[in-house]
């Protein structure tokens, strides 16, 4: 159990997974100190061999460090053990690399308390804003969000999304089962939640090209989404009940 005398006094925790963002990332923490200023931010540096963690330093928000590179999923891992250990209500993952708007984070807090959802996630593909994907990326997310809406009894159009909302119930389980794989933060985190009861919903979002940095995917990588993305799916459903993806990376947090 987190230890509520250390709770903060923000409810709302901004968890930004970077590596080598040092380029972006001082734009994107502006925006979210006049888009969100009730939040409370904490950037994963993870394994960054850039000035990311001092750049988030000096902007006066909290970093864990990585000592290697683990993932999106490995990051957001300790982002969620962080929340967790610290007692926050809500924790929003948000790329550090300037494609999520940070005022979009209202649009996933007002979808969570209108539904009472534990989980949001920030759609790419539900009517907002004019984001898209071709060839085999698009043929895999469709069949992904075909199947895992399936899954999760509610209807997904971007079930890869990184941009989302987590409730209680949601930080507790991530906290302890993330799954750190290849896909594991998006794919595999959904049926996680929907085999743990958890309610899913999700809320249109506009995205923005990347603000810069270097892509974690390029049109040469493209064509290997498909197969790995369903080999993310297969793993997920195919997981015993109660298994834990893997274990709670050591880090190490300062200013």
């Amino acid at each position: 159990m987190p230890d509520r005398s250390l709770r903060p006094r923000a409810e709302l925790l901004i968890v930004l997974p970077a590596w080598n963002e040092e380029e972006a990332l001082p734009a994107v923490l502006e925006e979210l100190r006049v888009a969100v200023p009730q939040a409370d931010v904490v950037v994963v540096s993870d394994g960054s061999v850039d000035a990311t963690a001092d750049v988030a330093r000096r902007a006066g928000v909290r970093v864990l460090e990585l000592p290697f590179n683990l993932g999106v999923g490995g990051a957001m891992r300790a982002g969620y053990s962080y929340a967790y250990r610290k007692g926050y209500h809500r924790v929003v993952q948000l790329d550090a690399d300037g494609q999520h708007d940070p005022h979009e984070v209202a649009t996933l807090l007002e979808t969570a308390d209108a539904t009472g959802a534990d989980l949001v996630i920030g759609a790419r593909f539900a009517g907002k804003g004019d984001y898209e994907v071709h060839g085999p990326r698009k043929w895999a997310m469709k069949l992904l969000s075909a199947v895992l809406s399936r899954v999760t009894r509610t209807k997904l159009t971007d079930t890869t999304s990184g941009f989302k909302l987590a409730g209680p119930k949601a930080i507790e389980l991530f906290a302890r089962d993330y799954p750190a794989e290849y896909l594991g933060d998006t794919v595999e985190a959904l049926v996680l939640a929907a085999r743990n009861g958890l309610v899913v919903r999700q809320a249109a979002v506009v995205m923005r090209p990347r603000a810069g940095g270097t892509p974690s995917h390029n049109p040469a990588k493209a064509a290997l989404f498909l197969g790995r993305a369903f080999v993310a799916l297969f793993v997920a459903l195919s997981r015993p009940r109660g298994v834990d993806p893997g274990s709670t990376p050591n880090m190490e947090a300062g200013r």
